[in-house]
């Protein structure tokens, strides 16, 4: 899968244009997040509340995200020898956790309006959620045009995108009620859109906790890279021992053994694997055990 680890290799360097659309989208969100508010208890709409109860979630998560690249940017210590850009799949696997949490909000209340149905005022209701609707398509737009690739950036955007789909409930809400009364959909549109979030962020979380419990990475196929750099570097006899996990989704990392011919050069092989690991796979931080005859690892004691 050498296509993916290019890919991931094109999108490592753009954590500072990250972090400052992040911070454009946090301020957005939360400004209006007030707003929305005020409108939802002036109105008396779910619809308008479960947004700005999610956007005050993603208030914090955009929050996380940005500090997220902050603390990423610290330099490594003793403690941390490979720095600290796991943070951002922390903040990726906590931003997914509490959309779990806003849709099992969002249900509960739903079920409680449906059976205590509260007065609705349908034209304020309508008036804030398009405003929501423009706040959310922009810090969405800003989001976008960042790094895609990126789980922290991702988790942001969902948490996002989640609003986006809130406003547009909201709206069809206030414009069904404006021309029918019937107020029971505003709680039935606020439990789809809580549906249509659930699936993209329970898989935030298992590719978060994936990356956290040092998983091979999902475009990687550790069989394909092994007959891989047997094709690229002859010398090679077998490759074993071989672990790839990630730091972020996108900063593979990789150790191996490669056990190489007697006659064999073994700083040209060296420099050969790490050429094709860089060049290939996107992997540049690579450790890399070159061997003549049996591993040490497996050699019998005293031999």
């Amino acid at each position: 899968m050498t296509g993916p680890g290019r890919e991931a290799l094109r999108h490592r360097h753009g954590d500072a244009d990250n972090e400052t659309r992040l911070f454009q989208a946090m301020v957005l969100t939360g400004v209006f997040m007030v707003v929305e508010v005020i409108g939802g208890i002036y109105a008396g709409s779910l619809a308008l509340l479960a947004d700005a109860g999610h956007m005050l979630i993603d208030t914090a998560a955009l929050l996380l995200a940005w500090l997220g690249f902050r603390v990423g940017r610290r330099s490594p210590d003793s403690r941390r020898s490979y720095g600290y850009h796991r943070f951002q799949i922390l903040a990726a696997f906590v931003n997914g956790v509490t959309l779990l949490f806003v849709v099992g909000w969002i249900v509960f209340e739903a079920i409680g309006r449906l059976f205590e149905p509260v007065e609705i005022l349908p034209a304020p209701m309508l008036i804030v959620a398009a405003l929501g609707l423009a706040v959310n398509v922009l810090a969405l737009y800003l989001l976008r045009a960042g790094n895609g690739e990126n789980l922290n950036v991702r988790s942001a955007a969902l948490h996002v995108t989640g609003d986006l789909l809130g406003s547009v409930a909201a709206i069809l809400a206030a414009v069904i009620i404006l021309g029918t009364g019937w107020t029971p959909i505003d709680p039935l549109l606020s439990v789809v859109v809580a549906m249509l979030i659930l699936r993209s962020a329970w898989v935030i979380v298992g590719q978060a906790a994936h990356i956290l419990l040092e998983g091979t990475p999902d475009w990687l196929d550790i069989d394909q890279l092994r007959g891989h750099l047997q094709r690229t570097v002859p010398a090679i006899e077998d490759i074993h021992h071989v672990h790839v996990w990630s730091l972020t989704s996108e900063r593979p990392l990789l150790t191996m053994h490669a056990n190489i011919r007697d006659d064999a050069d073994h700083d040209q092989v060296l420099r050969r694997i790490k050429e094709a690991l860089a060049r290939d796979y996107g992997i540049d931080h690579a450790t890399v055990e070159v061997e003549k005859g049996v591993c040490a690892d497996e050699a019998p004691e005293g031999s």
